[in-house]
């Protein structure tokens, strides 16, 4: 059955939470495959592994024994006007098959033209018109990989001059529209309110609590006045205070951080996600009353 025909009994269901995970890095192979690490999950870059043979598979075989795994792919470009790419996508789901992910996510953008990847993750103009186009071409891939797929709020450094819409109005269409998922960047939230200007409370109580199925923590660097989104730093307090307000508003939603450069010892990781376990339980204690009551919860 193709995700877009399913009932609508159906349609909102999140996979339940896995809880708190770190995004799998060459550098901390040995340490999950020695010992049991204080992770509940554990996600892949997907095109990492989008190989035939070779040691990344051999060790994502192994270490996926003990940790569930989720798929994070950089390259789908789901909004290009450009095709997409099928061999792509079937060597996506071959991955799939193989390592079980609870869901697959990849991004709300384009990552290049012309048939070149440019290695970058380009926003997408906030229209009406893009909202459609985007909307075909993720039910198009939910029935490739007969699976919904998570989609995730990139940050932004520039804005287009026709969007007639906020940037959490379009992922809430999409999403809807779609039927798919939401992966929640909050730290791509703070980047883009900084960068633009906007409040990031209206971000988290602008999009559909019931399509949150993952959060993204991470952390950033400023360079010339803009906040750029690096992944090669700790996470900040205003970061960790938007994820306190996040998680009062949707809940227990599987979260990780992710380091992409700057790679520290697996041991400062665990203390950082130690940080996000206890700013969920303080929050689960006291729920959410909504915008503009909610607020960050004590550390």
């Amino acid at each position: 059955m193709s995700t877009q025909q399913q009932p609508a009994a159906q349609t909102d269901q999140r996979i339940r939470a896995l809880g708190f995970g770190l995004g799998l890095r060459p550098a901390h192979y040995a340490e999950f495959l020695s010992a049991a690490q204080d992770v509940d999950w554990l996600e892949i870059i997907s095109e990492n592994y989008m190989v035939q043979g070779g040691k990344p598979l051999a060790m994502l075989d192994a270490i996926r024994r003990d940790y569930p795994l989720v798929m994070h792919g950089v390259s789908m470009s789901i909004g290009s006007v450009e095709p997409l790419n099928r061999q792509y996508l079937d060597d996506l789901k071959a991955l799939a098959g193989r390592i079980e992910p609870a869901w697959i996510s990849d991004h709300l953008c384009w990552t290049g033209a012309h048939g070149v990847n440019l290695h970058d993750l380009y926003p997408l103009p906030y229209t009406e018109e893009a909202v459609r186009h985007v909307v075909t071409r993720i039910r198009q891939v939910q029935d490739i990989l007969e699976r919904r797929l998570v989609i995730e709020n990139v940050s932004s450094y520039l804005s287009y001059a026709d969007s007639s819409m906020s940037e959490w109005a379009f992922l809430t269409a999409i999403a809807d529209e779609a039927d798919c998922h939401l992966l929640l960047d909050v730290n791509n939230i703070y980047v883009s309110s900084v960068n633009h200007g906007f409040d990031p409370m209206h971000f988290i109580n602008g999009v559909p609590a019931h399509r949150v199925q993952q959060i993204h923590l991470a952390g950033h660097s400023n360079v010339d006045g803009f906040i750029i989104d690096t992944h090669d730093a700790a996470i900040i307090d205003p970061v960790f205070d938007l994820y306190a307000a996040a998680w009062r508003r949707f809940g227990p939603v599987s979260s990780m951080i992710e380091r992409d450069d700057n790679i520290p010892p697996l041991e400062d990781l665990l203390m950082e996600l130690a940080h996000v376990r206890g700013l969920a339980a303080a929050c689960a204690s006291k729920p959410s009353e909504g915008w503009p009551e909610a607020a960050p919860c004590p550390t």
